[in-house]
């Protein structure tokens, strides 16, 4: 299939982004990479009247390492994170859960924040931000505001951005004690069946589960022993309310959540 008809807008200058969703709203997409957009283009599930490209403004390409976080910009390639050379520092986690992420094609175009906006369940930058507890930066014409990850997904691929809103950037907290990652998918680079993403908080450790509901889950466990640590991610892989699909039995996920979940737990508290 074909995209329907729309205008493309090649913004020059931020105020022109900004403008163009003022003005158009809900009928205006931004495109970046397009690796998320450009499919539900041409399947005609969505279909606004302007594209607005976003990836010839140089202020939105910037990876920025300040007082504690790591600030991507909304022109940030996948792959130009993946190779920023502070990654392993600054950010382990996301470090061990960009490979996993698509492919080398698809890296080399797709954006950071685009993986953000597009809110895919099983996507791992999403899991990754709500894991750490990072912020994603939203901003329209008139304002700015900044909203926790765990405010921001609101569904599947679902959020809580108005229609005239850019995502300026995410912000992800770089003061990481511990972390450990792993997924399971089909193949490698496939979107994942579950994911789970576990730091290291204060009293415990925080776990971070994709692929079951309708989006990223976190909780915050205590230090448990083994028999605790199975009942409390036993109860915990029910309330995500998993769901068959062509992929796997509901069945399946809460056991991969228990498998999992219990092992990058062990890694951070060790």
């Amino acid at each position: 299939m074909k995209p329907a008809a729309f205008d493309y807008v090649r913004a020059e200058h931020l105020d022109e982004v900004l403008a163009g969703l003022a003005s158009e709203g809900g009928d205006a997409r931004i495109i970046a990479g397009g690796q998320s957009l450009m499919p539900m283009l041409n399947m005609r599930l969505a279909k606004p009247k302007t594209l607005i490209d976003i990836m010839r403004l140089p202020e939105l390409a910037r990876i920025e390492r300040k007082a504690g976080y790591v600030t991507v910009g909304a022109g940030v390639r996948q792959a130009a994170l993946l190779a920023w050379p502070e990654l392993g520092d600054a950010l382990p986690l996301v470090a061990m859960a960009l490979p996993w992420t698509g492919h080398v094609q698809t890296r080399s175009r797709g954006t950071v924040c685009g993986s953000i906006a597009h809110a895919d369940p099983s996507a791992e930058l999403p899991l990754a931000l709500c894991a750490l507890g990072g912020e994603v930066h939203l901003r329209n014409a008139k304002r700015r505001r900044r909203v926790p990850a765990d405010e921001f997904f609101a569904g599947m691929m679902a959020t809580t951005r108005a229609d005239d809103e850019l995502i300026e950037a995410v912000s992800f907290p770089s003061d990481q004690r511990g972390c450990a990652f792993r997924e399971v998918a089909r193949r490698h680079g496939d979107f994942a069946i579950v994911a789970c993403a576990a730091v290291a908080s204060k009293n415990g450790v925080r776990l971070a589960v994709g692929g079951v509901a309708d989006m990223p889950v976190t909780r915050e466990f205590p230090r448990l022993d083994a028999s605790a640590l199975g009942d409390a991610l036993n109860a915990f892989a029910y309330e995500l309310g998993a769901r068959d699909d062509i992929h796997a039995s509901a069945r399946y996920r809460r056991d991969l959540v228990r498998l999992i979940g219990a092992d990058v737990m062990r890694k951070v508290l060790q």
